[in-house]
């Protein structure tokens, strides 16, 4: 107990909350968000003030007005090849009831529409972006709230790291899922203090069967460290020679991101 107790000081309220449900066998919560991921992808980088100019003063505003407190947005880092060619819209919600009623509202908010005109009726042969893909996911049962993080260090320095994992079969991204809520996963990173933001199935969108995960860092150099505790931490290494857990993820694709100046997390 006296360990446990030294473990948690210094951790907030919610923090020893998540780690005591992520470490229980109790039944998880049953309720679980829904998660929009838009990927726009540029040809021009110069039009990434356009899309800054109808993120921040059109797009984020209206979804506050509907009822979205919180609206990530999120861009390649300076190394990236994807570097200005890349923008990552994170909107988490409720209920897909709340996911139609917040469409329904946007195509009635004269303001939104009004404010956002230069990037929503840009001119055919000159628009901000080529295509983007919208994926929508379920968050995980172990986790079933996404938890914007909390940093004191400048936002050019933070790091958010997106990851997206296939599986080869259905059975197999089951699997993996499972790993991560009942097989522990989650709770190494909670452990560690990886800072998860959300962790999500994806139900619509391509390259399924898929799951996609962020963790956050105060800077590039926390991230490193962080993922070096990770990869040889008792817990990951015990679970991660499982036979149940052999070959469920096809390869782990991360995009480490920058939160944008406007970005509400």
């Amino acid at each position: 107990m006296k360990k446990l107790s030294l473990y948690f000081k210094g951790l907030t309220a919610a923090a020893i909350i998540c780690f005591l449900t992520l470490s229980s066998s109790a039944a998880p919560p049953e309720k679980q968000m829904f998660y929009e991921l838009k990927i726009y992808r540029l040809t021009d980088p110069g039009k990434n003030a356009v899309f800054d100019r109808y993120l921040k003063d059109a797009y984020i505003p209206a979804m506050h007005r509907a009822g979205i407190p919180s609206v990530g947005v999120f861009k390649p880092i300076e190394t990236d090849t994807a570097f200005g060619k890349m923008v990552y819209v994170f909107v988490p919600y409720k209920t897909m009831d709340q996911f139609d009623q917040v469409f329904t509202r946007l195509e009635s908010d004269a303001v939104y529409k009004e404010a956002g005109k230069e990037f929503l009726d840009a001119p055919y042969n000159d628009p901000p972006f080529s295509r983007y893909e919208s994926v929508l996911m379920k968050a995980f049962a172990f986790m079933p709230e996404f938890r914007p993080p909390s940093f004191s260090t400048p936002r050019s320095e933070r790091i958010y790291e997106l990851r997206s994992y296939g599986s080869w079969t259905e059975e197999k991204a089951t699997k993996k899922i499972h790993m991560f809520n009942e097989g522990g996963e989650m709770a190494v990173f909670e452990k560690i203090g990886a800072n998860a933001v959300f962790y999500g199935q994806v139900i619509i969108g391509s390259q399924r069967p898929r799951l996609m995960y962020m963790t956050t860092y105060e800077n590039m150099q926390s991230q490193k460290e962080h993922w070096a505790e990770f990869s040889k931490h008792p817990d990951w290494q015990a679970m991660r020679v499982k036979e149940e857990y052999a070959n469920t993820v096809i390869k782990a694709l991360p995009y480490l991101l920058h939160p944008t100046d406007y970005s509400d997390f």
